[in-house]
């Protein structure tokens, strides 16, 4: 089984006694955990683009409900845990090896860029997240060396402060926003020769689009940050798992507190219309929008709720991994498509503009079904002839030119 994600892999410092193999085969069983929290992330995106509406109500509804936001938030949760374990997860790489632990960051985050564009140019509706992601891997490359109590603080002033840039930048005048758009080469090829308001555009990536930098780097962050700490060790998971349990808490019981409290909120019955949860809940308008915790909403408080959601979950699959085998067998299939985050993926986006989908989420239960199974049972077949998936091969290969910086 592969231990990566996007093609990252742990360290692997061999003594000449043994006793560093060992460490190794110790971390890889571990990572096993991410692998699987990875895979329910990819399965989550799926759900939230092909699988039923949440609007359709009932426990479908309320699954479905779940994955939107909250997955993609994982996802990029998890992408700090990739930089962290690619650029030295014990302590930083330095020397050589830093450099081009580096510059094979940079080159992964290239190839995310122009696959995240090529993905977006196919013109459905799904909001690619790639070039995203490998905007983010750019962004917060300067901070790899910092400690993990560094990063977290770093994390929790990006999640003050970030989305309170984010909501005066997008409440403003976009006059800029369409000039800068219209000289923009990613928004052209991304949209097809209609660059103003690309989502897939620089302008787009930090500040207009789906997964807007400024509101996304703190997912990003507190991976790194939890990369960095000693997860084999049995209290520093429980007050992780404390920490995430708490963050959902303040993230989600705040938004509905002040919901309550502040006048000229909207009101809601039940919690598939709650703004301080559901997607399709009415968000009010003005400043007052801060106040809600709906996913994508770009908000302090749903960042902190989706930063502990994606930190609980991360914690009961190392947990459950660690203490199950039983369980990582039954799970060996979703664990496998973790493995191979990147060929699954763009997979789903693939199989979405060849079925033509002309509005997301495309409501059909049998396609989500369909999708899953497929890249289950490839992910799982694949990952018992080969080490990385067909895309992180092919990812690990271009980064192989990094092994000539001196």
């Amino acid at each position: 089984m592969a231990y990566n994600a996007l093609s990252a892999e742990p360290d692997r410092l061999v003594r000449g006694d043994g006793t560093g193999r060992a460490a190794a085969a110790r971390e890889g069983a571990r990572l096993v955990g991410v692998d699987l929290a990875r895979g329910i992330a990819v399965l989550g995106m799926f759900a939230a683009h092909v699988g039923p509406d949440p609007v359709e109500g009932g426990v479908t509804g309320f699954v479905m409900e779940v994955a939107h936001g909250r997955s993609s938030a994982l996802f990029a949760f998890l992408a700090g845990f990739s930089i962290v374990l690619l650029t030295g997860r014990r302590a930083p790489k330095t020397g050589r090896d830093g450099r081009q632990a580096v510059v094979r960051v940079l080159i992964r985050a290239g190839i995310l860029l122009v696959l995240g564009t090529l993905l977006t140019a196919l013109g459905t509706e799904v909001e690619v997240i790639l070039a995203y992601y490998g905007l983010y891997f750019v962004l917060v490359l300067p901070l790899y060396r910092l400690r993990a109590v560094t990063l977290a603080a770093v994390a929790a002033v990006t999640a003050l402060v970030l989305p309170q840039i984010l909501f005066l930048v997008t409440g403003s005048n976009s006059d800029w926003t369409a000039a800068i758009d219209r000289f923009d080469p990613l928004a052209w090829l991304s949209s097809r020769g209609e660059p103003i308001g690309s989502p897939g555009g620089i302008m787009g990536l930090l500040f207009t689009g789906s997964y807007p930098a400024l509101a996304w780097l703190p997912f990003v962050l507190a991976g790194m940050a939890v990369a960095r700490f000693d997860l084999s060790a049995t209290v520093i998971r429980m007050r992780l798992l404390a920490v995430g349990v708490g963050l959902a808490v303040l993230g989600y019981g705040g938004s509905a507190l002040a919901m309550h409290l502040v006048p000229g909120t909207t009101t809601w019955s039940g919690i598939m219309n709650a703004p301080w949860w559901s997607d399709v809940a009415e968000v009010p308008s003005g400043w007052r929008s801060q106040l809600v915790a709906v996913p994508h909403s770009e908000t302090t408080l749903s960042i902190l709720a989706n930063t502990g959601v994606a930190l609980t979950v991360l914690i009961g699959c190392l947990v459950a991994c660690d203490r199950s085998l039983r369980f990582r067998r039954v799970t060996a299939p979703l664990i496998a498509v973790g493995s191979m985050s990147l060929t699954a993926y763009v997979f789903h986006v693939i199989a979405i503009a060849v079925l033509g989908f002309d509005t997301l989420p495309a409501g059909s239960l049998p396609v989500l079904l369909g999708l899953s199974a497929i890249i289950l049972m490839f992910a799982y077949c694949w990952t018992h002839f080969f080490r990385r998936g067909p895309l992180e091969w092919l990812l690990n290969r271009a980064t192989a030119v990094a092994g000539r910086v001196r």
